[in-house]
């Protein structure tokens, strides 16, 4: 049986653990309400330039630019969104898995990879997957300008004729408690239809130049907007799982103080019995003699 002292410190040691992540807890929901923030702030942007791209495509009805183009064949670039710290839970793992399992899949020819984030890099580097550009160290607000140098090597691959297809895979914030990974196909480029409900009055664009170089000016910034929400909705994601992670470590952290202080009391009361009866039988035995 350990000795009261030792549990004494053990249980020091939990609580000085459960107050760091009990701040970690409270600094992840304060990032997470920032984070969702971000997020909101950027969707009238990215649904006004689908509204944009809609009426253009319309416009320009015979007209192909090269990322409309569906090529035949089993060569694909991913864009790879994680983290670039841990206790985040299990998105890092899910989205490196979703990803690595698409591609080989259906790109069996060739796969390269485009990451966004230290953990998916430092997982795809260990096991010798053709990394081509990376991005790490993404600040809590990041910035497009960020993210464009990692994006504009992946859509000149696609513009060589390098790859079939380029990729986008990230964690999905679905909400505080849920989030999934999701991929996304960004090239070859698929402009959303009108709903049904949006047929009716709408803006009337006029263009200069022609609809085609409004297009070729569009699409490129399209696929980018595309990946800068993505790393918007991974950051929410991650403060999300960090959250619940945090607070599941510190309600462990309690339980098990519970139960070690529980333990600490029988042994303490188990030493006071032992000293008691020592005292008893010392005190027979004088007594006797």
């Amino acid at each position: 049986m350990p000795a009261f002292r030792d549990i004494v410190r053990r249980i020091d040691s939990i609580k000085n653990t459960q107050k760091i992540t009990k701040a970690m807890q409270v600094v992840a929901a304060t990032r997470l309400r920032k984070a969702q923030a971000a997020v909101q702030a950027t969707r009238p942007y990215a649904d006004k330039m689908i509204e944009v791209l809609q009426t253009v495509g319309e416009r320009a009805t015979e007209y192909k630019h090269p990322f409309l183009v569906r090529r035949e064949g089993k060569r694909a670039v991913m864009i790879l969104v994680t983290t670039d710290r841990g206790l985040c839970g299990a998105i890092n793992v899910n989205n490196i898995r979703a990803a690595t399992r698409y591609m080989n899949e259906h790109y069996t020819e060739q796969q390269r990879y485009v990451t966004l984030g230290r953990k998916g890099r430092d997982f795809l580097l260990r096991y010798r997957r053709n990394v081509i550009a990376e991005v790490s160290n993404l600040p809590d607000r990041p910035s497009q300008a960020l993210v464009l140098p990692a994006v504009t090597v992946a859509l000149e691959e696609y513009a060589k004729g390098e790859t079939d297809a380029v990729l986008l895979c990230y964690s999905k914030w679905i909400s505080t408690m849920r989030q999934e990974p999701a991929i996304r196909v960004l090239i070859p480029a698929e402009i959303p239809k009108r709903e049904a409900g949006q047929e009716g009055p709408r803006a009337d664009y006029i263009y200069e130049p022609e609809p085609e170089a409004v297009l070729d000016g569009l699409l490129p910034r399209y696929v980018e907007t595309q990946v800068f929400q993505a790393v918007l909705e991974n950051k929410a994601s991650e403060y999300s799982a960090k959250m619940i992670a945090m607070q599941n470590a510190t309600n462990a952290a309690g339980d098990l103080i519970d139960a070690l202080t529980l333990y600490a009391n029988k042994v303490r009361q188990a030493g006071i019995t032992t000293e008691l009866m020592e005292i008893v039988s010392g005190a027979e035995a004088a007594s006797a003699g």
